[in-house]
């Protein structure tokens, strides 16, 4: 039988498995802001789980003439909260469409969070220099995103040329789209010289997802070592809804099956497309997650290794 013993790791208890050799970060009950309830999930996530998706808002910094989604400030300190309250310990700050390419609130984040556990993925066009990508590197960015569902700055045509510029650093290239666009734009994804990560599940509808071509074009290439994708946004297509999502789980598990290598997860927090009202509870999130992953060593995985590599971490 194994023996737990309890320390401290940056103010954050963590608990010591001898048996299986993990940490896990504990996580507390408390309220965070944009995320319903404020129990801890019943899955314990190992230490360096990252979240490998949410955004940080902030009304200091101008919103771009093409923003369709304009939501209330969202904090750093805010979101430390749901890192607490879910036991999280790295994330991904995503720049939202609200700003356009004007990446100062995501690189601004970064830096509060701390480049020992955090990195970011910005927004750009091709007018974007070469010296603007690099002093991005250095300021902890990883990638850059489409995102062609909210419309905005970027198109499918600039992906072949951006890919050519940042693939020297190791980024990657990020796509928020419905299923129809990513299917539409197959030949691009399938070309690039760098990963491709499809945000949540690749958006494929509900029901009957796994029966969607996108489904079938995003499993083949994670396969083939071209993408990852991101197990995230488990609500936004689900018809079973809150709280096991169950159908977008079902999507979750049959892309970690097919390549659990190539998943990572995000909360989406703090969910810009949900009502204020309406807003998930982020411990149901990782319990849907686990629910998809059962087997703990894949979970970690996806939580840890994965984000570690994608994200430049080790």
């Amino acid at each position: 039988m194994s023996t737990t013993v309890s320390t401290t790791v940056n103010t954050k208890a963590i608990t010591l498995d001898p048996q299986v050799g993990l940490q896990y970060s504990v996580a507390l009950n408390t309220h965070a802001r944009y995320s319903t309830g404020t129990e801890p999930p019943k899955t314990q996530l190992p230490l360096n789980a990252t979240d490998c998706h949410h955004h940080i808002y902030d009304a200091r910094f101008p919103t771009d003439k093409t923003a369709t989604l304009k939501p209330a400030d969202a904090y750093v300190s805010d979101y430390k909260g749901l890192q607490a309250r879910l036991g999280l310990t790295r994330n991904i700050v995503v720049q939202p469409s609200t700003y356009g390419t004007d990446n100062r609130v995501t690189i601004e984040a970064i830096s509060a969070f701390g480049l020992n556990n955090c990195r970011g993925v910005a927004v750009v066009n091709t007018e974007v220099s070469d010296d603007a990508l690099m002093k991005m590197h250095h300021a902890g960015i990883r990638g850059i995103r489409f995102n062609l569902s909210q419309g905005g700055v970027t198109s499918p045509d600039m992906a072949p040329s951006l890919a050519k510029r940042i693939a020297p650093m190791g980024w990657h290239l990020q796509v928020n789209a419905s299923a129809e666009i990513i299917l539409d734009h197959k030949s691009i994804w399938e070309n690039l010289p760098i990963y491709v990560v499809f945000d949540h599940l690749g958006h494929v509808p509900q029901p009957q997802a796994l029966n969607h071509p996108t489904f079938a074009l995003i499993q083949a290439l994670i396969q083939k070592d071209k993408a990852y994708v991101k197990l995230a946004g488990f609500y936004n297509e689900s018809k079973v809804g809150s709280p096991s999502y169950s159908d977008s789980a079902q999507v979750a598990s049959a892309y970690a099956q097919s390549a659990p290598e190539r998943c990572v997860w995000g909360s989406d927090w703090p969910h810009p497309t949900e009502d204020y009202d309406k807003k998930p509870n982020g411990a149901y999130l990782i319990d849907a997650f686990a629910d998809a992953v059962p087997n703990q060593q894949v979970r970690n995985k996806i939580l840890v290794d994965n984000p570690a590599r994608l994200y430049q971490f080790t």
